[in-house]
């Protein structure tokens, strides 16, 4: 059977949401070639500002990477860009002059950033905001400079001077309006996120007109039209964007501020259609997601001649990615003479609400400090549903006044706008798929998936799904010898002040009064965190003084030197070997970690070992803060490898034997080859220009996980500092068993910096984890 020949201009969102689309609903239709000028698969450039800010990886916003263009049999070229169309012979032509025919072809060409008409934009240092090249230029300038001048005071420049300051640099914004985000925002909230980004460490400069950049080579100062100058080593130009119509304007197709369509992403030439950024319907140009996404569903209907009622513009919502700032707008929310509106502002907490109504419907609304409703207001303003005065005063309540804005929400309403995901749908696929992460939830469902705005919405409901839809497996779930969950558990241990296991099943009445493998050990460690002065034994320990070994499955034992940092010397290396030739060691091994295991030790020869070595010895046995894993790799680079070591010695000193909820894996690489697999362990430092990049929450299992940037430390001790506040906060707060990855993602790795980032906070964590 003939496949008609479907050409994508454009690899980004809007074009590939449509052709995913076009998959799900006819998948032998078409033989598939997607063009895209980025050298790289398709990603979420609207979370571009939250890798620039350190929380993201680019691996972390890939939407589809190279495997599902080929599993779908789709023919993909990167780094190729589309110059010609030929719309009689139906043929397009590449930049490396590639010529490929066509059926049907889809612009999706997006658009380019806004670079304004004055002097000295071509210097070094003035780049634009809208690539993945892009933010790697500004995390190199920030290595060398420090002073940054974002222009432009909308969405694209906040949420870059968010990531710039990130970077440590010292950053000014310049805006020509009167007001930040004039587009988004009234006057009140745009004051509010003025200030409260002050108090982040931006600084702002409003009503200023950029004349004239001054440098040499390299950009030096911006001038602006009222005389004064402002020093600056890097400038960013977020001054706005305009679609990329020029490919569709020397094709002849009729273009205005973009290229028109009508209801069905048809532009004037048949069978050529548009969508995205680059497409205008009915004098709109849309540069949101949703708009994009419900664009690309309508189109993939009509490809697949299926009945469709046509595309019928879309309600315009914003919501700004900077942590410590809520902040929502949707709709029409200035109002006129025919619109009424309600008002709250509690300036104590700097909380704002303003509700815009025609008649009894909401058209548009603007929430700053508390955006708890900003989901349901949005589906309520989609429907154009008509709002009763209960419903009014519960918008309008303040968040420990609500009985939780999603548990009351119907099943049918909307959770994520940007995919047309409902709250009934989420609870199907949790229950159904046994969903528990809200990564999970976004992988099953594209929920939070594009604009990244109704995470929290998505976090809110899975948590009320896991307490109220499964409260008997919680109240379960320590262990079958008792009714009561971990946390009371705990409590009740604090409670009762017991100081050992068997006193602790004794008090709280266990069913079964010698407990089982599943309690004990979480009932050990639970103790040695109430008093830091609890040893825990366990059985499969034999234990002499402060030297031990580690029970095989043929009970013989294991004993591993201690080598800090993966370093010995000679003479210790010749006491390893000449003990394991006089008790007749029959294993010497090295492993991953650059430790010497001796395997195979009789009971009885523990002792002669022990005293014959006469060195520190270590054990990998149990839940523990693990050897630190390091890198020569004199084959990858010739960097230096001191210091990394040195760290590694250090923390390894500091942490030995240490228990954790759950045994903790590290790795220090001296440079960015990332030699010790630092990027997939619990806790990763990489050694960069500016001094160790720390990650966390990285596991290499079966199931591999990249870790989480979590800051970036200057020197040895403050790298330190944060790695001991982070282990002991761990301790301190993760049910037991619970990984560093499942910890963070259920406290949030916002929150965990604000308490590692706080410097009386974190010494006493490094205080109570001294008396571990």
């Amino acid at each position: 059977m003939y496949k008609q020949k479907l050409v994508l201009v454009g690899n980004g969102m809007a074009g590939l949401r449509c052709v995913e689309s076009i998959i799900s609903k006819d998948p032998t239709a078409f033989e598939i070639t997607i063009f895209g000028s980025e050298p790289h698969v398709n990603y979420n450039r609207i979370l571009l500002s939250t890798v620039l800010q350190g929380n993201t990886s680019f691996e972390d916003i890939t939407i589809n990477d190279r495997n599902w263009y080929t599993e779908n049999n789709i023919q993909l070229f990167t780094g190729e860009t589309v110059v010609k169309i030929d719309k009689d012979t139906r043929k397009i032509k590449t930049d490396k002059e590639r010529e490929v025919y066509y059926d049907k072809l889809i612009i999706a060409t997006g658009s380019v950033p806004f670079i304004l008409p004055v002097t000295g934009v071509d210097k070094e240092g003035v780049i634009a905001f809208r690539t993945i090249e892009d933010c790697q230029k500004m995390i190199e300038t920030s290595r060398k400079h420090k002073k940054a001048v974002v222009i432009g005071g909308g969405l694209l420049g906040l949420e870059a001077a968010r990531g710039l300051l990130n970077l440590g640099m010292e950053v000014h914004v310049v805006h020509i309006a009167d007001y930040l985000m004039e587009r988004q925002l009234d006057s009140t909230a745009s004051l509010l996120l003025q200030k409260e980004l002050e108090n982040q460490g931006m600084n702002f400069l409003l009503k200023k007109e950029t004349q004239e950049l001054i440098g040499n080579e390299r950009v030096e100062r911006v001038r602006f039209k009222d005389g004064t100058e402002l020093d600056a080593d890097l400038v960013v130009m977020a001054a706005g964007v305009r679609p990329n119509i020029q490919l569709a304007k020397e094709s002849g197709i009729d273009t205005n501020r973009a290229i028109i369509v009508n209801d069905y992403l048809e532009t004037s030439i048949p069978n050529i259609y548009a969508v995205g950024e680059c497409a205008e319907h009915q004098g709109m140009v849309y540069g949101l997601v949703k708009p994009l996404y419900e664009q690309g569903e309508v189109l993939a209907k009509h490809i697949c001649e299926m009945n469709c009622s046509g595309y019928q513009g879309s309600v315009l919502s914003t919501q700004l990615k900077i942590s410590g700032v809520e902040l929502f707008s949707v709709g029409d929310f200035l109002g006129d003479e025919t619109t009424k509106s309600i008002t709250t502002f509690d300036e104590l907490d700097s909380v704002y609400k303003k509700l815009v109504f025609q008649g009894r419907k909401i058209i548009g609304a603007v929430l700053y400090g508390d955006t708890n409703n900003s989901s349901r207001l949005l589906d309520m303003i989609v429907k154009r549903q008509e709002v009763s005065s209960e419903e009014k005063r519960a918008l309008f309540q303040s968040p420990n006044m609500a009985e939780g804005s999603i548990a009351s929400m119907a099943n049918h309403e909307i959770i994520c706008h940007c995919n047309a995901v409902s709250k009934g749908g989420i609870i199907e696929a949790v229950q159904n798929k046994g969903l528990t992460t809200v990564e999970q939830v976004k992988q099953c469902t594209k929920a939070s998936g594009s604009c990244g705005g109704c995470k929290p919405a998505v976090t809110e409901l899975l948590t009320y799904i896991q307490s109220n839809l499964s409260t008997h497996e919680k109240q379960t779930a320590f262990c079958s010898c008792t009714t009561l969950t971990e946390d009371e558990v705990v409590y009740k241990m604090q409670l009762q002040d017991v100081s050992t296991v068997q006193e602790a099943m004794d008090a709280l009445e266990w069913k079964n009064t010698k407990g089982c493998s599943t309690c004990r050990p979480a009932l050990s460690y639970y103790l040695g965190m109430i008093h830091p002065e609890y040893e825990i034994r366990q059985q499969t320990l034999f234990i002499n003084e402060k030297k031990n070994a580690t029970v095989q499955s043929d009970n013989r034992y294991s004993v591993i030197p201690q080598m800090y940092g993966g370093m010995t010397n000679a003479n210790d290396l010749r006491k390893i070997a000449n003990v394991a030739d006089k008790y007749d060691i029959p294993q010497v091994a090295v492993t991953s970690e650059q430790r010497i295991h001796l395997m195979g030790v009789k009971k009885e020869d523990l002792p002669g070992v022990w005293a014959d070595l006469d060195m520190p010895l270590s054990s990998k046995y149990g839940n523990t803060v693990q050897n630190v894993k390091t890198c020569i790799g004199e084959h990858v680079c010739s960097c230096d490898k001191q210091q990394s070591l040195l760290l590694a010695v250090d923390l390894e000193k500091r942490l030995e034997q240490v228990s954790t909820p759950y045994r903790i894996k590290m790795g220090i690489s001296a440079c960015m080859h990332n030699g010790a697999g630092s990027t997939t362990k619990d806790i990763g430092v990489m050694g960069i220009d500016r001094g160790w990049e720390i990650y966390v929450g990285g596991s290499s299992g079966r199931d591999a996980r990249a870790g989480e940037l979590l800051c970036v430390a200057g020197t040895n001790e403050e790298a330190i500092e944060i790695i001991i506040g982070f282990i002991q906060y761990y301790r301190e707060t993760a049910n037991y068993l619970e990984r560093t990855w499942q910890w963070i993602e259920r406290l949030g790795l916002i929150h965990v910096r604000e308490v590692l980032f706080d410097n009386e906070l974190n010494q006493q964590l490094s205080q109570r984890l001294e008396l571990a």
